[in-house]
């Protein structure tokens, strides 16, 4: 259903009945179960949750391909266009608030939690407990109770400063190609948004040889007490968030190769920018509040 306007673009478009949400949410039942149920000692959950993570990025592609025909087909109007803006910002509002939970923990833990255990109405319990943060010392920041295995705190020198600048380098190319595109430079837009994917990818490589190295040589795992668990928490997401937004781009730059948007009506394209800038500022909290402090 829709209401035209100067007989072409509609002023406002309902699509019609679809299958694509009942069906994604089918494949994310199955993720859940299988998931569920393999850290539950079950070996047949990661059947379910690789036949979920399959069944539902196959729905994905065609719910996506749908909207791309429609969008490209001259369907969506400027209320449409309105109504993805306030959704990604919403979207983004949310990632805020999941972010903000993780850091609110981390910031507890550090000001409240270590203090308090150090306190003197605990000092009985554990008399050689040290509440400092971060620190090497056993029993510091692990378990006053000496059950976390002694670990090596993580400073911003080198890994994480290389990755802050590959970060903010790709903020930089990605507003490039967002001036080229609003100024119908195409070829200028791709060739900074294949370098933006290009920095991404290689931010997401230096994190795994950081894991690597974390794992193996400084002995700090996710089961590291509260230093662990927060700083695999913050960065392990972080670092999910990061593919995501690179695979966006990806396939933004495969449109725009294809001729999609233009200097006018690309929100496809905004969107994903403000993904990536977002994911941009969560790191600089990141590298500060984790790294430095």
């Amino acid at each position: 259903m829709s209401a035209t306007t100067h007989g072409t673009t509609p002023y406002y478009y309902v699509p019609a009945e679809s299958r694509h949400p009942v069906m994604a949410a089918i494949g994310l039942f199955f993720v859940i179960l299988g998931a569920g149920q393999w850290i539950n000692g079950h070996e047949w959950g990661k059947y379910s949750l690789a036949l979920g993570l399959v069944w539902w990025l196959s729905v994905l592609y065609q719910w996506f391909r749908d909207a791309i025909r429609e969008s490209e087909s001259g369907l969506y109007g400027r209320k449409i266009d309105l109504s993805y803006r306030w959704a990604m910002s919403w979207f983004i509002f949310s990632e805020v608030m999941f972010f903000g939970a993780f850091f609110t923990a981390l910031w507890w833990a550090r000001s409240h939690s270590i203090p308090a255990l150090g306190s003197l109405d605990n000092q009985l319990l554990w008399p050689d407990f040290k509440a400092v943060w971060p620190s090497a010392v056993p029993g510091a920041t692990g378990s006053p109770a000496g059950i976390v295995e002694p670990f090596e705190t993580v400073g911003p020198f080198w890994l994480p400063t290389i990755n802050t600048a590959l970060l903010l380098s790709s903020g930089v190319t990605l507003t490039i190609a967002h001036h080229a595109l609003r100024a119908d430079q195409r070829s200028k837009t791709i060739a900074f948004m294949w370098l933006t994917v290009l920095l991404g990818f290689i931010f997401l490589c230096v994190q795994g040889y950081e894991y690597y190295h974390l794992y193996t040589e400084a002995n700090l795992k996710l089961s590291s007490g509260i230093y662990g668990s927060t700083f695999f928490m913050l960065t392990g997401f972080h670092g999910l968030h990061v593919f995501i937004g690179m695979l966006m781009l990806f396939f933004i730059t495969l449109r725009l190769q294809k001729g999609h948007f233009t200097a006018e009506r690309h929100f496809g394209f905004e969107g994903a920018a403000w993904y990536w800038h977002f994911v941009d500022v969560v790191w600089l909290a990141l590298y500060v509040l984790v790294y430095w402090m």
